[in-house]
Order: structure tokens, then C-alpha cells, then sequence
């Protein structure tokens, strides 16, 4: 199977990691975690959580944009949420709901003790079909 990486030219540059994956024959695109940061690679909005979920919804439509697929295409999601409170949970949620609005796939929102970066409080995954694949 080929595997096509995608690393974003709209993103911040120096990511260890593709931003998504495509699979050939798969027909599936995965993305990388999409954490909210700016093009310099800062986390946005220290200690406000729907910020952090709106910057990380658009770094995840542009990461599914440079892969060719479109948030319509996305076939679940996964949200990471640095807190064990569910209010937290929740509100991360409904940024996601807001962004998705009627194309209500799958999702997993999970609590965790620490994410990837200092001050990062959330983090967004996707897995996304290629139209017109198999």
C-alpha cells in the first residue's frame, strides 16, 4: 500500500511529524493530534479551553484541507482534554460541535493528566475517507 505523508505548509514547519497520513488503496486519511498552535509553534490562549479547541479545529481543517478531504469526509474524531473535570470534557465538545454542526460522526472526547506541550489543554485527531476511494 502507498503511504502519502502530508506536512503542512500552513502550519508550524518544524512539527517532528506529518500532519496526516494517506493511505492509498485504503482509501483513509489520518490525522495527526491537532494542537492549538500558532504558525511559530506557541500554544494559543494559555488557560482558555474553547480558544485552545477553536485553534486546534483549524489547524485540524487545514491539516484535512492539505490532504484533500474536507470535515464532511471525516469518519470520527478523537478530543483529548488536559482535566478530569467534565465540564471541561464538555466544553471542548461543544467547539467541536460547533465546528461540525450537522455531520455528527463518531467521536471520542477522553480526560487526560497531561498533554504534549506546557499549557496545552487540548488536542483533536481525525480519520477521514478520500472521495471517490473504494
Amino acid at each position: 500500500m502507498d503511504v502519502t505523508l502530508i506536512r503542512s505548509t500552513r502550519l508550524y514547519p518544524d512539527a517532528p511529524y506529518a500532519y496526516a497520513a494517506a493511505g492509498g488503496q485504503a482509501g483513509l486519511v489520518f490525522t495527526a493530534g491537532a494542537m492549538p498552535l500558532d504558525t511559530e509553534g506557541n500554544i494559543t490562549a494559555p488557560d482558555d479551553l474553547a480558544a485552545q479547541m477553536r485553534q486546534a479545529l483549524a489547524n485540524l481543517l487545514t491539516a484535512l484541507d492539505d490532504a484533500g478531504v474536507t470535515i464532511r469526509d471525516v469518519l470520527k474524531t478523537n478530543v483529548y482534554v488536559a482535566s478530569s473535570d467534565r465540564n471541561d470534557l464538555s466544553a471542548a465538545w461543544r467547539e467541536v460541535r460547533a465546528v461540525f454542526v450537522d455531520h455528527d460522526v463518531p467521536g471520542t472526547v477522553v480526560g487526560v493528566a497531561v498533554l504534549a506541550c506546557e499549557g496545552q489543554l487540548v488536542e483533536i485527531e481525525a480519520i477521514a475517507a478520500i472521495p471517490g476511494s473504494p
